[in-house]
Formats: C-alpha cells, sequence, structure tokens
C-alpha cells in the first residue's frame, strides 16, 4: 500500500501545499502552507519539485508507512522518532515499510512539516491539495485517515540542511499601506520602537500582537471603507493591537492597516510562537523588493546547500568498528 495511515494526529495537522492563487474574486484567499519556505526546504532535501505536505500546528502524530519510503523533516522543530529511534529534524531519512513515525510537540517556533518522497497524491481542488479552512476545503486530519504518496524516484537519504533561525521572533520589513499617512507620524514613530509580543490568539488567518503599552487606535478607522487585503498586511481594530494577516486571510477588509509585512519575512511572523518578541521596521519599495530577490534566489540555492548528515558522537557505539588495525568489535574480521 503506498500511503501513510494515521494512526494519532493532533488538532492542527492538514495537507498543505502552496496554495490556490487567483481565486480573491470569488471569496477564496490563496491559503496554502503557513510557512512556504518549509515547504522548499523539503523539497530541496528530497531533490523534488515543490509540492504539498504535512503541516503540523504545534504537535504531530503516529504515522505508519506501508511501504519504504524517504522522508523530510522541515519547519518548526519538532521531537521525532522512527519506531523509537531519535530523527534529526532538518533533514531527510529512509522509512522502512511498516516503520511508525512519530512526532511530538514543537521545542520552537509553530509550524512543523512532513514531506514523502515521491509527494501527497490527493484530488485537486481549484488547482491545490491545500485544506482551506477558513473556505471550509477539506480539514484536518483524523486518526484512521490514510493519505496516498506517489512513487518516490529514488535518492539519497540522510542529507542535512542549514536553515535561517526564524521561529524566535524578531525584526519585520513593513511597507508602507495605503492608510499609514492616516496615522499621526508619532504613532508612526512608536510603532518602529515599540516591542510587540504575539499573543496567545493567532491560526493561519493571522495573529495577534500585543504592544508594550497603550495601543495604536485611530478615530478615522471607522470610516474607512471595506477594500481588497492580502497575507502580511498589519490591521490595527478597535481594541489598538495590531494583526498580521496569514495565508487563510479573508480577502476584503476595513480595518486600517498601518503597513504590509513584506513577503520574506512572513515565514517569520508565521513560526512566531505566543510570547515571541516581534518589532517593525520600515523599508522603501527598492529594499522590498531587493529582499525579494534575495529570498527568491535563497530557495534557488537550497539544493546546492543540502550536504550528508554528521552524525552525532553520542549516537555512535564506538565498539561497532574497527579503531585500531586488528581491534574489533569482536565479530568475525572483514
Amino acid at each position: 500500500m503506498s500511503a501513510l495511515e494515521i494512526l494519532e494526529v493532533g488538532p492542527g495537522v492538514t495537507v498543505q501545499d502552496s496554495g490556490r492563487p487567483g481565486y480573491l474574486g470569488e471569496g477564496v484567499s490563496r491559503g496554502g502552507a503557513a510557512d512556504r519556505l518549509a515547504l522548499a526546504e523539503g523539497a530541496a532535501l528530497l531533490k523534488q519539485p515543490v509540492g504539498a505536505a504535512l503541516e503540523m500546528a504545534g504537535l504531530g502524530g503516529r504515522f505508519r508507512f506501508g511501504r519504504a519510503a524517504r522522508i523530510a523533516l522541515t519547519g518548526a522543530p519538532m521531537r521525532a522518532t522512527l519506531d523509537g529511534v531519535p530523527l534529526r529534524w532538518n533533514a531527510s531519512h529512509a522509512v522502512p515499510a511498516g516503520a511508525v513515525l512519530e512526532i511530538g510537540g514543537v521545542t520552537q517556533g509553530v509550524y512543523g512539516y512532513l514531506t514523502v518522497g515521491g509527494g501527497i497524491d490527493l484530488p485537486l481542488i481549484l488547482g491545490a491539495m491545500s485544506a482551506h479552512l477558513a473556505a471550509g476545503i477539506s480539514g484536518p486530519l483524523q486518526a484512521g485517515d490514510t493519505i496516498a504518496f506517489r512513487e518516490d524516484p529514488g535518492g539519497v537519504s540522510g542529507l542535512g540542511l542549514g536553515v535561517s533561525d526564524r521561529f524566535a521572533g524578531g525584526a519585520l520589513r513593513v511597507l508602507p499601506s495605503l492608510q499609514t499617512d492616516v496615522f499621526p507620524k508619532d504613532m508612526r514613530d512608536r510603532f518602529e520602537t515599540d516591542h510587540f509580543t504575539r499573543d496567545t490568539r493567532g491560526n493561519r488567518m493571522g495573529v495577534r500582537l500585543k504592544p508594550s503599552a497603550e495601543g495604536y487606535g485611530l478615530e478615522a478607522g471607522g470610516r474607512i471603507l471595506s477594500e481588497v487585503i492580502t497575507p502580511g498586511d498589519i490591521q490595527i481594530p478597535g481594541d489598538g493591537a495590531p494583526y498580521i494577516l496569514l495565508a487563510e486571510c479573508q480577502t476584503t477588509g476595513g480595518y486600517p492597516r498601518i503597513g504590509t509585512v513584506i513577503p520574506a519575512d512572513l515565514p517569520r511572523v508565521a513560526q512566531a510562537a505566543p510570547g515571541a518578541k516581534l518589532r517593525f521596521r520600515f523599508v522603501s519599495r527598492e529594499e522590498a523588493l531587493a529582499a525579494e530577490r534575495a529570498y527568491r534566489t535563497g530557495l534557488d540555492r537550497l539544493r546546492a546547500q543540502v550536504a550528508p548528515l554528521v552524525r552525532d558522537p553520542h549516537d555512535i557505539n564506538l565498539l561497532a568498528y574497527d579503531l585500531v588495525s586488528g581491534v574489533t568489535d569482536g565479530e568475525v574480521m572483514r
């Protein structure tokens, strides 16, 4: 059976790919993986095109493989074992037929990803496999589900990939939005010096941030008309706490937007766990475009950065090796 059997699963595990652009007019936002960079990292580790993966929000599950496979584990680091043996994160691994993969909770960040060699094989809905929870397209996976995957053309496993630290908050680059100048200058200046805390309220639609002191209320906010909004927009609702929109955001909104986080920094937003510290810096259009070019160049170079894993010395049984000529582990000399 070329399928992944779900034995147990966390409440926020879904199938996600790059999403379904082109349906804003029908009221469906792009959706797709919260951290699209993690999708690309998984594909690079398996040396295959970017496709669909299991996105695990905070907690994974237990999965049994119907046949031998290769897998890649990327995104927010999570505790993982294969038949009880610990696995490295940001790495690819060979999985024997019938083996059980167990993925626990995140140790940092929010969204972890499981990519299978050959790719997940599910019917396309509006051109994508992604579950879009806000739009009611598919839904979270349940124990007892099976996920088919395509034949893996094969390749090496045991590869690792160094990744940028995007799992603990940090600085976000922001472009001015249509309503930026509606906010008083002293408020905009304070917005760039404030240190915000990621609130416990957040999901694939967006995350709420708590200011360090007073909020960012705007008297004119109630007079702003609803208009098209996109992932990265920073809305300021009535309570004055910024809300950064993510992959499954609504398609229109009327809250004033103080700015828009550039696409290259959205993985950092998505991976900021509750309690993480975030801050904002306005940038020019030229700087934003340069950041986008650098981001795309980084994606193109991921495959070249994949390298064989170096084993942790603590995992090596030295008695199983010939350390000195003529001295062995006691087994037949070879």
